[in-house]
């Protein structure tokens, strides 16, 4: 993928994987306790306790006079006061109704707490859940700086204190991580992890705190108390130094699953060889993972879509009904972090330029011996964070690699390391460890009960012949871009641009030859999450258009396509003036860009909507019309709608060209606030991205969406897969990601989040398992339990004229009185095969007795029988007894 470096400091979409903070640095200074006082902004309510070791504390709001501030409003929630002698805040919040619901501080007059030297400022409050799920709450502060946003995690029936850092040396101090391990010396605070928006605060005018849940499939409530401004928290001045130790594990903290020794890696994998044997492939999967206990339409060779019985589904090669359950990611190209160092660069070899397809370098790039003297550090702050590196002579060594670019961190390239592929190593000694860890990936993916790989399958895990899967391909060449102006991952491409269609035509071909033709693989996946806008505002929503519209059409294909579109209404540029309410001179004038559209949004309503649709169904044309051409037997499975970045005009552009439409959705699960549209566009559809994260397995941050423990992790997963299951429009669900993120930041952007199905060490968290394995037994007869098909043929039983059974994934009829015939093994006994396409038409099989008058499909013909016939094949015959049906 090309990636472009753009500033993090400002909003980033919610919801996205997002890239670290701004490249400052600075020293972190452990603070004193000093005295603290407020300036006469600050409404004081009265001095807190120093009960926590948190520095000066002053109390905000600590609720004892038994009201509701009247500056702290609930939206879609309810607040009300609890508690006799030490009253506190109770917020219920309505998220099963409302999509958003909130609480919000908003002081009168503004919070300023600059006019005090502090070292660090925060806020500190006490939250305690009430009920029996976790609460993870997204907190914003706003200030004349921005939306600085975090995230705390208060556990079912739990609680303590929160912390959300304001203004400290540690967030001055890029390290790479997207959430740092807390600062603060007291380890039992809860400290609010980064999310995205601004670093930086402006301390003289914090006009807004807000706390908020949303995407949430469960009311939840929260109690609040004592928020309070702390300043000169003490500090831990070690808190990055050894972060990891030699197994990339948290070095700082205990949890269950943390190895101490290699021998540890190796009993694990032959005490999970044993449960793999005990857990087979469950035994209502046909060969490619369908429902073989259900109906079986017409075997095409390949993956279809099909709509039956009012719901719709992907149907496998050999005819079953197919709903696609996964896990992406698993390959060894995020498992990397950047340690620190770099070397000169004249003497690296050149490295590949970025893959267009879901591969890698499988050495990951490992700078050539003759570049190893000039081996540098060019980050402390990263150095520091390991216990130790081994030498690049030892065996250990040989995981070193090489980024030559970052999205963010101190570093904007250098050295690298994957402590996961050298745990790999160490639990396969001498066999060729990758092609071992290959097959368990395989292993682990059929004993727990998946049905496919999801996206960015290591490509040479595609010829396995057991599991299908999932292809991927990045649209990268030298076309020109356009911007919406929320450019997250970079650029949008022209899709105008001729030579964006000859890149897609490169990378479908490079998808094509990797996948070379295999049943096994599903659909392909083309591009993730562009910024393709939202509908937060007219500019959000409309950025594509509104920036291209600004360009010279000269020089942007794009600007001169939406240019001939608006010329084509209008005719006259006086008619455009009239409605958009502009004085733009001339059709050349609008073409050259430098003209004032005008302010009235609305007015222009219409014709940007219009011109952003005509922009998406380009981009999808060209993409679909691409692949067709070198895999015209395999679905194409969109480009994976980030909920950041999707629009009514180009979802609904999509639905023309693709297939399956695919949507990363991190939230507990589908809101139907948010998804009442599937209905409207009527297409199957899939949820290429989710994931839940926890921070009690060693990793500073737990994900985007968060949970209290494993267990509940792993009853989320549970959860949200059984309301894509329930869907009748979505055919399939995909986790990311297979292992865990660094917990020092995977070198593309710091990602170090609790998401993996497997530890750093290659451990499966028991409860995940556990999870995947109950959820995918019980996968089709919750998805289509009311189809369910006879009972298998028995030897022993007879049976009599009409009677049907199910034999070796097929459905058979009893034509007259049988017992100890076995279905499938003549054309001439008492067994018919019967099969039916999507439409519940008959699909002509050898076995089966057709009379006067039937109708049968045939390698996608209609025929009619002109007189009883069995094991006389359609179309083989003029004079035969079957004539192809007329309309």
């Amino acid at each position: 993928m090309m990636f472009v470096h753009h500033d993090t400091s400002t909003a980033a979409p919610p919801g996205a994987h997002r890239s670290g903070g701004t490249r400052r640095t600075a020293a972190l200074v452990v603070a004193s306790l000093t005295a603290m006082a407020l300036t006469a902004a600050v409404p004081i309510a009265s001095a807190a306790d120093d009960t926590q070791g948190l520095g000066n504390e002053t109390t905000l709001y600590d609720f004892q006079d038994g009201q509701v501030p009247a500056e702290i409003g609930p939206y879609k929630a309810q607040s009300s006061i609890v508690g006799d002698d030490d009253k506190k805040m109770r917020v219920d919040f309505e998220a099963e109704e409302n999509f958003y619901s909130s609480f919000a501080v908003r002081p009168d007059p503004v919070w300023d707490w600059s006019q005090q030297d502090s070292e660090s400022i925060g806020i500190a409050m006490e939250l305690t859940n009430p009920g029996d799920r976790s609460i993870q709450l997204i907190i914003d502060l706003a200030s004349t700086s921005g939306v600085a946003t975090r995230s705390v995690n208060v556990p079912a029936g739990g609680g303590g204190t929160y912390y959300f850092d304001v203004d400290s040396p540690a967030l001055d101090l890029d390290s790479g991580l997207r959430a740092d391990p807390s600062w603060l010396a007291d380890k039992s605070v809860n400290s609010a992890v980064w999310m995205w928006g601004s670093k930086e605060t402006d301390t003289s005018h914090i006009s807004q705190l807000t706390f908020y849940v949303a995407g949430l499939l469960h009311d939840r409530s929260v109690v609040v108390d004592d928020i309070r401004v702390v300043r000169d928290a003490p500090g831990d001045p070690d808190y990055l130094t050894g972060l990891v130790d030699e197994f990339g594990q948290n070095a700082k903290v205990s949890y269950e699953g943390k190895i101490s020794k290699a021998a540890e890696i190796r009993q694990q994998r032959v005490k999970e060889a044993k449960d793999l044997r005990n857990h087979p492939v469950p035994s209502d999967r046909s060969s490619f993972g369908g429902w073989a206990y259900g109906p079986r339409l017409e075997a095409t060779g390949n993956f279809r879509v099909e709509k039956y019985e009012g719901r719709w589904t992907l149907v496998d090669p050999e005819g079953y009904l197919y709903f696609s359950t996964g896990i992406d990611n698993a390959r060894m190209f995020d498992s990397p972090t950047t340690t620190g160092y770099d070397f000169d660069h004249d003497t690296l070899q050149e490295f590949p330029p970025p893959y267009l397809t879901a591969g890698g370098p499988e050495d990951l790039n490992r700078v050539q011996k003759s570049a190893l003297p000039t081996r540098h550090e060019i980050s402390d702050v990263r150095t520091r964070l390991f216990s130790e590196l081994p030498d690049y002579s030892s065996s250990a060594g040989e995981h070193f690699g090489y980024t030559p670019e970052t999205l963010a961190g101190p570093v904007s390239r250098g050295e690298t390391y994957s402590f996961y592929k050298a745990n790999v190593d160490r639990k396969y000694p001498g066999s060729d460890s990758m092609e071992s860890w290959r097959e368990n990936t395989v292993d682990r993916m059929l004993s727990w009960g998946f049905t496919s790989f999801g996206n960015w399958t290591d490509p040479e895990m595609y010829d396995n012949g057991q599991i299908p899967y999932f292809a991927h391909g990045w649209i990268n060449g030298d076309f020109k871009t356009v911007s919406t102006g929320q450019d997250y991952w970079g650029p949008m491409p022209d899709p105008f641009d001729p030579a964006f269609a000859d890149a897609a035509a490169a990378t479908a071909q490079a998808v094509a030859d990797e996948v070379d033709d295999s049943p096994y693989a599903i659909g392909v996946f083309m591009d993730n999450e562009l910024s393709w806008g939202n509908t937060d505002s007219f500019a959000t929503h409309y950025g594509i258009v509104s920036n291209t519209l600004g360009r010279d059409a000269a020089t942007t294909p794009a600007k001169a396509a939406f240019a001939d579109a608006l010329e084509q209404k209008y005719e006259s540029i006086g008619a455009l003036n009239d409605t958009w309410g502009t004085m733009i001179p001339s059709w050349t004038a609008l073409r050259s860009g430098n003209v004032d559209l005008g302010s009235d949004d609305e007015a222009k309503r219409e014709d940007y909507s219009a011109l952003l649709t005509l922009y998406a169904e380009k981009y999808f044309a060209t993409v679909d019309t691409e692949l067709d051409r070198v895999m015209p037997d395999h679905l194409y499975a969109g480009s994976r709608f980030a909920s950041w970045g999707r629009t009514p005009e180009v979802v609904e552009a999509a639905a023309k060209y693709v297939d399956i439409m695919s949507y990363n959705e991190y939230r507990e699960g589908l809101h139907p606030d948010e998804w009442a549209f599937l209905e409207d566009i009527d297409m199957p559809s899939l949820i290429g991205e989710f994931h839940m994260g926890t921070t009690t397995s060693g990793q500073p941050h737990p994900g985007l969406i968060s949970a209290g423990s494993q267990s509940e992790r792993a009853d989320m997963y549970a959860e949200y897969m059984e309301q894509l299951i329930d869907n009748p429009y979505m055919v399939g669900g995909h986790w990311f990601q297979y292992a865990d993120s660094p917990v020092t930041g995977r070198s593309l952007d710091g990602e170090n989040y609790n998401i993996g199905f497997v530890s750093v060490t290659d451990r499966p968290y028991p409860e995940m398992v556990s999870a995947a394995r109950e959820i995918n037994e019980e996968l089709y007869d919750r998805r289509f339990g009311d189809l369910h098909s006879p009972d298998a043929w028995n030897q022993d039983r007879t049976y009599t004229t009409g009677e049907q059974v199910t034999h070796r994934s097929s459905l058979y009829l009893a034509g007259w009185w049988t017992r100890g015939d076995e279905p499938g093994t003549s054309t001439t006994g008492a067994w018919q095969e019967i099969v039916e396409d999507a439409s519940g038409r008959a699909v002509w099989t050898p076995s089966r007795v057709f009379t006067a008058g039937d109708s049968v499909v045939h390698q996608g013909v209609e025929y009619d029988a002109r007189w009883w016939t069995r094991n006389q094949e359609p179309g083989k015959s003029n004079n035969g007894p079957w004539v192809v049906a007329s309309d």
